[in-house]
């Protein structure tokens, strides 16, 4: 090529561009696999390893997006149209460039036409230096630049309608006089919310409530329309330029993040593999005509202190298990994977219900009824040292064990929410569990627990001997 004496990108068709900075070590590819994996339940450490790139690299992707994929990055988006060169294609060119081959040549390699592949070095190449050096991880990154359509958000446009969303989202409470209260102090961290500290006080309207209610109140305005997916974006990803992210402690969650379904639905429960849900339970339990069935359950307090509680299906007769601190706690750093010093842990649990329920007669040691939680980890163990058939009740379903969960709010009278539990000795429990065994029930026909039990046994005792004699 003869030289004009002026520089091969001022000769090109692009205009002139300024440096955008480094081009990333990541593509789009990466970022879907990235997002995919996420939408799978996995954490953010590991799907970045399975994209291909560092685990902090994938901890800024999803802060950097509130926990929410971005629309063209999702699973469910569309995928590219055959129009479009992808990563490996541009590396075909770039290796054929740096030979010296011919634009109809690399067409035809590629099964693509020859304005596509001249148009892609035109538009794509690095021209900051002056000449038209074609490098693949430039021109995807200047192709990817190029695709981005930024669109506007309604909130951004509509002044009207952000006014309308921010105000029922993070609006003062008031009382039916008027005064209205600011409520409590909090500091912004930009991470979830631990609920046992202080929570704005705000309208706290849900993006579902706002998006519905501007139906009724605007039933003619069509421009007052917004979908409650739309105001979640805003407040949970970064640059939207609408909502200020401090708003999402206005929601009742109070995260900072969204959080992945699957992530939520598949934590905790790595031990279930081979329990027994309680949809298998024998149909005598559910009728409640046979002791011997219980129910069971942790009561937490402050600083993470624990009570067992134990219920019997029938007669409603109540144990609590004891589980003091282990020694250690509070003391210095705490060894991972060691146990749990709080006193919950499983081994913890395991020890304190076998050596409970063997003070029972076999008679009423049938099945236990647990919700599914880390400190049943044990269950297996638990079973073989006890005999019981131990079952699980389905995720978020407290219903399941309905006796349990009745005792436990009557026990938040002695055991108030917010207290330190591990302060109660064993004879402070056994009170406790006494009085309770002995308060008149109305579903026992006003029987206390403990004569219903007394009751029961002595039927049990009477029936062995007439069969035995």
């Amino acid at each position: 090529m003869t030289k004009t004496g002026r520089r091969k990108s001022e000769r090109s068709i692009r205009n002139k561009l300024n440096s955008p900075g480094r081009p990333p070590v990541w593509q789009r590819e990466h970022l879907c696999l990235f997002w995919r994996s996420v939408a799978a339940g996995h954490s953010s450490e590991v799907s970045a390893i399975k994209a291909g790139v560092s685990g902090p690299v994938g901890n800024r992707w999803f802060r950097s997006s509130g926990g929410m994929p971005p629309t063209h990055l999702s699973p469910s988006a569309t995928a590219l149209k055959r129009r479009s060169l992808t990563f490996s294609e541009r590396e075909e060119i770039a290796l054929e460039c740096a030979r010296g081959t011919g634009i109809r040549t690399i067409a035809r390699k590629l099964s693509r036409s020859p304005s596509t592949i001249s148009r892609e070095i035109r538009r794509n190449s690095a021209t900051r230096g002056g000449d038209f050096d074609y490098r693949a991880i430039t021109a995807q990154w200047h192709a990817d630049r190029a695709a981005k359509r930024p669109k506007p958000s309604k909130l951004v446009c509509n002044s009207a309608l952000r006014d309308y969303v921010q105000d029922r989202l993070s609006g003062l409470i008031a009382t039916p006089d008027g005064i209205a209260f600011d409520g409590p102090v909090v500091v912004w961290k930009g991470r979830r919310a631990v609920h046992r500290q202080s929570r704005r006080w705000s309208s706290a309207w849900s993006p579902e409530q706002i998006a519905q209610r501007l139906k009724v109140d605007f039933p003619e305005d069509t421009t007052m329309r917004i979908s409650h997916e739309a105001i979640y974006q805003a407040l949970y990803i970064q640059g939207r330029g609408a909502l200020k992210r401090e708003l999402s402690a206005c929601l009742r969650s109070g995260r900072a993040l969204r959080l992945p379904r699957e992530r939520a639905r598949g934590r905790g429960r790595p031990f279930l593999a081979d329990a027994l849900m309680i949809g298998d339970r024998p149909a005598e339990v559910g009728d409640r005509a046979v002791p011997g069935h219980w129910e069971g359950d942790l009561i937490l307090g402050l600083g993470s202190s624990a009570i067992g509680t134990l219920v019997e299906r029938t007669t409603r007769f109540t144990m609590l298990l004891h589980l003091p601190r282990m020694e250690g706690y509070g003391k210095g750093d705490v060894s991972k994977n060691g146990p749990a010093l709080a006193g919950h842990g499983a081994e913890a649990v395991r020890d304190a219900i076998a050596e409970t329920i063997m003070e029972l007669p076999v008679e009423l040691r049938r099945s236990l009824t647990w919700d599914q939680g880390a400190e049943m980890a044990q269950h297996a163990q638990l079973q073989i040292e006890t005999g019981l058939e131990i079952y699980f009740c389905d995720p978020q379903s407290p219903w399941q064990r309905g006796s349990n969960e009745n005792t436990n709010g009557l026990l938040r009278q002695y055991f108030p929410k917010g207290t330190d539990l591990s302060r109660h000795g064993t004879n402070e429990l056994r009170a406790v569990a006494h009085a309770l065994n002995t308060r008149p029930r109305k579903t026992l026909g006003w029987q206390t627990p403990a004569e219903a039990l007394d009751q029961l046994l002595k039927q049990d005792i009477n029936e062995s001997v007439a069969t035995t004699g």
